[in-house]
């Protein structure tokens, strides 16, 4: 048995993805491909859906906690979209484990810095090769597993991701900042919304603007209006729109006036 309770046995790959296939539903795979943008020219060109929804894939993978790095990464290697999705729960929860200090909480500087560094660096690998290719794959993992490793580290490989060819590697320098902006520390996120201002694509561009109206929420209004100020009339006009969805109305017109 494995320290989940679960038999060692069945903690694999294959088993994730049978456990996945019996939620699968041909129906929802259509939905899902045309949802994603799997069509020539868009996006998410040529990616495969077997039909797991979100809370399905959830469910499917807590049973896989402990699952071993070298099964993780065949997931995230598999041709399947939800295949890699359940890598990266999974991985998420491998992260919040390491990082956890005794006695509850979590902190990057807690916990298993050596297992740390080995999540991370699997993460890493898997972005470079094109395998977090998805903004939902991004999204409910960036900030998950980079964000708690490099809150108090350089965060040169941010710089590194937002100055790539890969639009997801764009958005996963981005996305990570969400977990800096959740403890209050808004620096990276603005230099990278600086920097990605002229990039058009719709996904970085509602990235950007989502980041900047997270810093308005949470933490400082004054901080979002200022970068607004200085930068308004240069943001594309979904980045503004996103950016400025929780102003007054009168701020709203004000700053969408300015393109």
């Amino acid at each position: 048995m494995s320290g989940t309770g679960v038999p060692s046995k069945t903690l694999t790959a294959a088993a994730v993805q049978a456990e996945l296939a019996a939620f699968a539903d041909p129906a929802d795979a259509a939905h899902l491909q045309r949802f994603f943008k799997t069509g020539p020219g868009e996006y998410g060109e040529g990616d495969v859906f077997i039909g797991v929804r979100v809370p399905q894939t959830r469910k499917a993978v807590k049973q896989f906690a402990g699952l071993p790095l070298s099964e993780i990464d065949l997931l995230l290697d598999s041709p399947v979209h939800e295949h890699r999705l359940a890598g990266l729960v999974i991985l998420n929860g491998e992260m919040a484990r390491a990082t956890r200090k005794r006695g509850g909480g979590t902190h990057n500087r807690g916990g298993d810095a050596a297992r740390q560094r080995e999540i991370v660096d699997l993460y890493v690998a898997a972005v470079r090769r094109g395998r977090v290719n998805n903004w939902d794959l991004v999204d409910s993992s960036a900030e998950f597993i980079l964000g708690p490793w490099l809150f108090e580290r350089p965060r040169d490989l941010l710089d590194e991701f937002a100055a790539g060819d890969s639009l997801w590697e764009r958005r996963v320098a981005l996305l990570t900042t969400f977990a800096f902006i959740k403890q209050g520390d808004t620096a990276t996120t603005l230099e990278l919304c600086e920097r990605l201002l002229s990039d058009r694509r719709d996904l970085i561009q509602k990235a950007v603007g989502w980041m900047l109206r997270e810093i308005g929420k949470r933490v400082d209004s004054a901080i979002l209006t200022g970068f607004l100020d200085a930068h308004a009339a240069d943001m594309g006009r979904t980045a503004l729109s996103y950016a400025t969805e929780h102003l007054a109305p009168e701020q709203r017109a004000k700053y969408r006036a300015q393109r």
